[in-house]
Order: C-alpha cells, then structure tokens, then sequence
C-alpha cells in the first residue's frame, strides 16, 4: 500500500505544452522540432543500428518523499515527454516504425495520488512519436527484435517492417547504441543501462554495442531556431530574476531572502524552477565558487555574488553578478571590478565563428594576469600564479544542463549558446592552502601586503551568450553590469 500512495510530485504534459508554447505559437512547433531532432539522430545512427533512450528514474528526498521528477535530458531531447517509466526506441532501418515509444500505464487509483499519466493518445501528440506500448512491453519487444523476430505485425507482413535491422544482426552488424553514464563503460561498476547492455551481449553476441553519446554533444551543441528562441525567453525570465536579487539585496538583509526573490520570478514566470542551485554569496562567502547554503546577514560594504539562472523548456542560461549591497563598490572592489570587467569584454571580441573556447578563455587569463600583477597579487605574469586567484575556467556551453553537452574542440559556429565568466576570488585561506616549498614561501611574502589588503573581495561576472548568423548576442544584456551600470541602479530602488 505505501508504494501506492508514495507522494510525488509530477510535471504534467499540459503543464509542459502550456509553458512552451505561451508566447510561441502552437504546439506543433515544438513537436515539428522534435521530429527534425530525431531525424537528425537516425541519421547519425544509420539503418543497421537500434538506439533505446530510457527515462530517469525518481530520486528519493527522504522515507517515502521524492524530489520533484526531472526528466533525463536526451530522452526529453527527442519526445519531449516528462514522465516517469518512459522509454524511446528509434529503429532508422525499419520500413515505417522508425519511432516507438514506450509509456507507464494509466491507472485511475495510482493517479488520484500522483496525478494524471499520460494515454497513448496523448504520448502521440505530445511527442509526435506515431507508435505507443505500454512500458510493460518493452523487454518483450527487445527480445523479439534482437532474435530477429517480427513484433507485433500481421503474419502476412512477416519481417519487413525490420527487414534491414534484422539483416544486419544476421551479417553481425547489427549495433545496439545506448547512453552510457559519464566515464563509464562496459568495465565500469554496472548502472541500470551497463546491466542491459551486458544481458544483451550475453544473450546476442552477434550484436555490437555502442556509446551514442557524442550524437547528442554534437546535435544538442548547436541549438535548433525554436530551441534559441525558448533559451532567450528563459535568460529573459533569469534577467528579471536578477533585478529583483538586486532590489531585495541591502544591509541587515539576509542572503536567503534575495535567493526568495530571485526565484520567486522564476515560477511567476513559468519556469520549472532554478536551472542550478542559486548561489547568493555576501563578504567572504564571494570567494566560495559554489556557495549554496545562503544563511548570512548582509553587513556594509558587502559585495554580493549572485549566480542563478531559471529553467524554461528544459534550458538555461547561466547569469553572474557582483554588486555593493549599500549601492556604491568601495576603490577597493572597483579595482578588482575593473579588471574582471575589462577581461570579459576582451574576451567578447575573440568570440566569433571559428573560435574555440579555449581561446576565450585564454585571452581573460592575459588581462587578469596582468591585473593582478599591477595590484602586487601576483609577482610573475608569465606562470601560473595567477591561479592562485582566478579559478575557474571562463566558458562553458549552455543548454539544458547549465553546463551542458558539447565538444571544447570544434569551432564556434552559428547555434552556439556558451558563456564568458572570468572570475577574481581573493579568498582567507588562498595562500595558506598553497602547497609549502621555497617559492611559495617567497610569493607568499611579496604578496601578503597586497593579499591583506584585497581579502575577501570575490567577483565574478558572468554573462550568456547565443551565437547567430549576424553576430554574438548577450542574451543577459537586460542585467547591470559595468561600475556605473550597477551604482546608478542600486541607488534607484
């Protein structure tokens, strides 16, 4: 009985259609989208190559609580569905069911409960996927078709349907292309997909197994026309969220309440909520890259680091900004300020097509080394000292994971969302943690003056980019961000 009544909180697919499509047109515009993924996909996959997508599972909270469910992304990717006990075949060889999906089966006394699951009916529309099962079907329909037996077709229409998967598995071409976990394969600790490959290698061995994920790096790297459209909607709403963490923040305010206000835009925006757990960090809690716990009292003369980002349509930006909670930066801030700022506008001017990441990321390294060097943090420009301050990496791409999917390697091209956040945290313990030999000793006494007198100051500006046809665009350009910008609005709240 306690699985039965077990709480847990779904995203219904009306939810789903109404948030991507207000303000976007109709429905069938996602679906077409959907439709063009896969294709894509099996394209890659070729005709001798089955793919099996399977949703993710439930992730319990505590006891009989569950978080909220959170759809695997690639699943999503191609269906669009957000719902438990779902799985995707896709079959490019096959004459007409190409796609097949998998769905839970509705049951009205499980759902007074949970809440409405999708029919068939509405699986299709949904999805745009034209052949539903029930999820119970599944390993029956997998065992036929690896033993290269027809599933479900009339005994006139004996295998054609399969004809060209079932050749290749008879010629010992036949792949079975899966997603396996990061770093994981077939040696690694067995998860739920490594098992179901072994079985299958087990029971078939005429059956190749593949790792499909570098089919979706490259295809979820450049974002579709409807895709760029939901992603600038969702930095919109993280822009308005940021201005309201701004109005809220001040003196004797706690951390806690500006991270309320920020998301409290999100989900009167329509979002499903935060794309990451916000980070909202004032004084020494700046210099923490991923503060979480948002539980101190704004004091005076705080730097407030807030890093947030909503998810609209299962994508995300990502948005960082550093602001005096009294409404002026102190000469101090403004001087580590001036240099982060000034390394990611140079580093907006190497972003164009044909660029790496890399390469952005590299040109922030010039000019904050060179910054820190003229503020005596650092004593030799030409190394790594740098990093003793500058510790994360300026660019990542963005998408449905914050940091999403793609290949560092391949050049910047029209399609491309990624962001540039250089990034200055001079921490209480950044010279202390250094590791104990004679050159530390001796950069550590040349800059302990400088080091004292810049402690605690953590800044980071961050900002989302979409790269289009005509040029870059800052899609966070709704948010405050040089000196003046930030005064003049902290002061007019």
């Amino acid at each position: 009985m306690r699985e039965m009544i077990r709480p847990r909180v779904l995203c219904f697919a009306a939810a789903i259609v109404f948030s991507l499509c207000t303000g976007f047109g109709v429905a069938g515009e996602f679906q077409d989208d959907l439709r063009a993924r896969r294709a894509r996909v099996m394209e890659r996959l070729g005709p001798e190559a089955i793919l099996i997508l399977w949703s993710a599972p439930p992730r319990t909270y505590s006891l009989d609580v569950d978080y909220e469910y959170h759809q695997d992304h690639n699943l999503y990717y191609l269906t669009g569905i957000d719902q438990e006990e779902t799985t995707l075949v896709l079959m490019p060889g096959n004459a007409t069911r190409k796609e097949i999906l998998f769905i839970k089966e509705r049951n009205p006394v499980r759902e007074h409960w949970t809440g409405h699951l999708l029919s068939k009916e509405e699986a299709v529309a949904q999805s745009g996927v034209e052949k539903v099962y029930l999820s119970n079907q599944f390993e029956a329909f997998v065992d036929a078709v690896l033993a290269r037996v027809a599933y479900d077709v009339p005994r006139y229409y004996p295998s054609r349907e399969y004809e060209r998967f079932f050749n290749a598995v008879s010629a010992g071409r036949g792949r079975l292309s899966l997603i396996f976990t990061p770093k994981a394969s077939l040696s690694s600790p067995l998860g739920p997909v490594n098992e179901f490959a072994k079985r299958v290698q087990e029971r078939y061995p005429g059956i190749a197994v593949q790792d499909a994920s570098d089919i979706f790096r490259d295809l979820r790297q450049v974002k579709t026309p409807y895709e760029r459209k939901i992603l600038e909607h969702s930095v919109e709403i993280s822009n308005q969220a940021h201005l309201a963490g701004m109005r809220a923040a001040r003196p004797g305010v706690y951390e806690y309440q500006v991270k309320a206000a920020i998301e409290q835009v999100y989900q009167t925006n329509g979002a499903y909520g935060w794309g990451y757990p916000s980070i909202v960090g004032s004084g020494p809690n700046s210099t923490i890259l991923h503060y979480e716990k948002a539980t101190r009292k704004m004091q005076p003369g705080d730097l407030l680091l807030v890093d947030a980002a909503a998810n609209f349509g299962y994508l995300t930006g990502d948005i960082t900004r550093t602001y005096p909670v009294s409404g002026t930066f102190s000469d101090l801030q403004k001087e580590i300020y001036g240099i982060v700022l000034s390394a990611q506008q140079e580093a907006i001017k190497v972003a164009k097509p044909g660029a790496l990441l890399s390469d952005i990321h590299g040109k922030t390294v010039e000019v904050v080394k060179q910054g820190l060097l003229t503020l005596g943090l650092i004593t030799d420009a030409s190394g790594d000292q740098y990093k003793t301050w500058y510790t994360n990496g300026a660019c990542h791409f963005i998408g449905m994971d914050v940091h999403d999917v793609g290949d560092f390697e391949t050049p910047l091209e029209p399609g491309v969302a990624f962001v540039i956040e250089p990034g200055i945290y001079i921490r209480e313990d950044g010279l202390s943690s250094l590791p104990k030999n004679a050159d530390n000793d001796a950069f550590i006494e040349k800059v302990r003056p400088a080091f004292e007198k810049y402690k605690n100051i953590g800044i980071r500006i961050e900002d989302s980019f979409l790269l289009t046809e005509s040029g870059l665009k800052r899609l966070s350009a709704g948010v405050p961000r040089t000196i003046d910008e930030i005064e003049s609005f902290m002061k007019s709240r």
